[in-house]
Protein backbone atom coordinates (compact mmCIF):
# COMPACT_ATOMS: atom_id res chain seq x y z
CA UNK A 1 0.00 0.00 0.00
CA UNK A 2 3.05 1.99 0.73
CA UNK A 3 3.98 2.34 -3.50
CA UNK A 4 0.19 2.87 -4.48
CA UNK A 5 -0.47 5.52 -1.69
CA UNK A 6 1.50 8.30 -3.84
CA UNK A 7 -1.53 7.75 -6.77
CA UNK A 8 -4.22 8.68 -4.18
CA UNK A 9 -4.95 12.22 -3.76
CA UNK A 10 -5.25 13.78 -0.28
CA UNK A 11 -8.57 14.77 -1.30
CA UNK A 12 -9.72 11.09 -2.29
CA UNK A 13 -8.24 10.04 0.95
CA UNK A 14 -10.30 12.49 3.05
CA UNK A 15 -13.27 10.96 0.95
CA UNK A 16 -12.53 7.12 1.73
CA UNK A 17 -11.72 8.06 5.34
CA UNK A 18 -15.29 9.74 6.01
CA UNK A 19 -17.09 7.23 4.20
CA UNK A 20 -15.25 4.66 6.56
CA UNK A 21 -16.13 6.47 9.24
CA UNK A 22 -20.62 6.29 7.83
CA UNK A 23 -19.13 2.42 7.40
CA UNK A 24 -17.89 1.93 10.61
CA UNK A 25 -20.76 3.86 12.39
CA UNK A 26 -22.91 1.91 11.11
CA UNK A 27 -21.32 -1.79 11.29
CA UNK A 28 -20.59 -0.75 15.35
CA UNK A 29 -24.21 0.30 16.01
CA UNK A 30 -25.56 -3.39 14.35
CA UNK A 31 -23.08 -5.89 15.23
CA UNK A 32 -20.57 -4.01 17.48
CA UNK A 33 -17.85 -5.06 14.80
CA UNK A 34 -16.15 -2.61 13.03
CA UNK A 35 -14.37 0.14 14.53
CA UNK A 36 -11.25 -1.84 15.75
CA UNK A 37 -10.98 -4.83 13.21
CA UNK A 38 -12.00 -3.12 10.19
CA UNK A 39 -11.56 0.35 11.15
CA UNK A 40 -7.42 -0.17 11.35
CA UNK A 41 -7.45 -2.53 8.19
CA UNK A 42 -8.54 0.14 6.43
CA UNK A 43 -6.82 3.30 7.92
CA UNK A 44 -3.32 0.78 7.66
CA UNK A 45 -4.37 1.51 3.48
CA UNK A 46 -5.14 5.00 3.51
CA UNK A 47 -2.61 6.36 5.83
CA UNK A 48 0.36 4.01 5.16
CA UNK A 49 2.92 6.11 5.77
CA UNK A 50 1.85 6.59 9.69
CA UNK A 51 3.46 4.95 12.09
CA UNK A 52 1.37 2.25 13.71
CA UNK A 53 0.87 4.20 17.38
CA UNK A 54 -0.47 7.14 15.22
CA UNK A 55 -3.08 4.93 13.47
CA UNK A 56 -3.69 3.43 16.82
CA UNK A 57 -4.22 6.11 18.59
CA UNK A 58 -6.66 7.69 16.22
CA UNK A 59 -8.84 4.91 15.91
CA UNK A 60 -9.47 4.57 19.30
CA UNK A 61 -9.75 8.05 19.29
CA UNK A 62 -12.67 7.55 17.19
CA UNK A 63 -13.89 4.10 18.47
CA UNK A 64 -14.70 5.64 21.85
CA UNK A 65 -16.69 8.07 21.13
CA UNK A 66 -18.69 6.30 18.37
CA UNK A 67 -18.85 3.21 20.79
CA UNK A 68 -20.16 5.11 23.53
CA UNK A 69 -23.06 6.63 21.27
CA UNK A 70 -23.81 3.12 20.00
CA UNK A 71 -23.72 1.62 23.66
CA UNK A 72 -25.85 4.48 24.93
CA UNK A 73 -28.96 4.02 22.30
CA UNK A 74 -28.45 0.37 23.06
CA UNK A 75 -28.84 1.27 27.15
CA UNK A 76 -31.75 3.45 26.14
CA UNK A 77 -33.34 0.58 24.43
CA UNK A 78 -32.29 -2.07 26.82
CA UNK A 79 -29.76 -4.56 25.59
CA UNK A 80 -26.64 -3.93 28.11
CA UNK A 81 -26.19 -6.87 30.33
CA UNK A 82 -24.60 -5.04 33.40
CA UNK A 83 -23.09 -7.62 34.79
CA UNK A 84 -21.20 -8.85 31.51
CA UNK A 85 -20.32 -5.36 31.10
CA UNK A 86 -18.41 -4.96 34.66
CA UNK A 87 -16.65 -7.73 33.87
CA UNK A 88 -15.60 -6.95 30.17
CA UNK A 89 -14.53 -3.43 32.35
CA UNK A 90 -12.69 -5.24 34.68
CA UNK A 91 -10.32 -6.99 31.84
CA UNK A 92 -10.21 -4.36 29.28
CA UNK A 93 -9.27 -1.34 32.01
CA UNK A 94 -5.99 -2.89 33.08
CA UNK A 95 -5.33 -4.11 29.49
CA UNK A 96 -5.87 -0.57 28.27
CA UNK A 97 -3.12 0.69 30.69
CA UNK A 98 -0.52 -2.42 29.82
CA UNK A 99 -0.82 -1.80 26.37
CA UNK A 100 -0.25 2.29 26.33
CA UNK A 101 2.77 1.48 28.60
CA UNK A 102 3.96 -1.27 26.15
CA UNK A 103 3.38 0.79 23.01
CA UNK A 104 6.10 2.89 22.79
CA UNK A 105 8.91 0.55 23.80
CA UNK A 106 7.47 -1.68 20.61
CA UNK A 107 9.78 -1.08 17.08
CA UNK A 108 6.95 -0.19 14.69
CA UNK A 109 7.89 -2.95 12.60
CA UNK A 110 6.90 -5.41 15.34
CA UNK A 111 3.69 -3.49 15.64
CA UNK A 112 3.05 -3.98 11.93
CA UNK A 113 3.84 -7.43 12.35
CA UNK A 114 1.31 -8.19 15.61
CA UNK A 115 -1.42 -6.30 14.04
CA UNK A 116 -1.22 -7.79 10.96
CA UNK A 117 -1.24 -11.12 12.75
CA UNK A 118 -4.56 -9.95 14.99
CA UNK A 119 -6.38 -8.89 11.78
CA UNK A 120 -5.70 -11.88 9.76
CA UNK A 121 -6.90 -14.12 12.91
CA UNK A 122 -10.30 -11.87 13.35
CA UNK A 123 -10.77 -12.18 9.80
CA UNK A 124 -10.38 -16.00 9.61
CA UNK A 125 -12.96 -16.07 12.72
CA UNK A 126 -15.48 -14.25 11.03
CA UNK A 127 -15.15 -15.93 8.02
Amino acid sequence: SRRKAGQISPAMTAGLTTALGVVLGVMVTLSSVGAGAIGMAALVFLYPGLEVRCLVGSDIAHAVPLTAIAGMGHWWIGDIDGELLFSLLCGSVPGIILGSLCVGLIPDRVQRTILAAILITVGLKVI
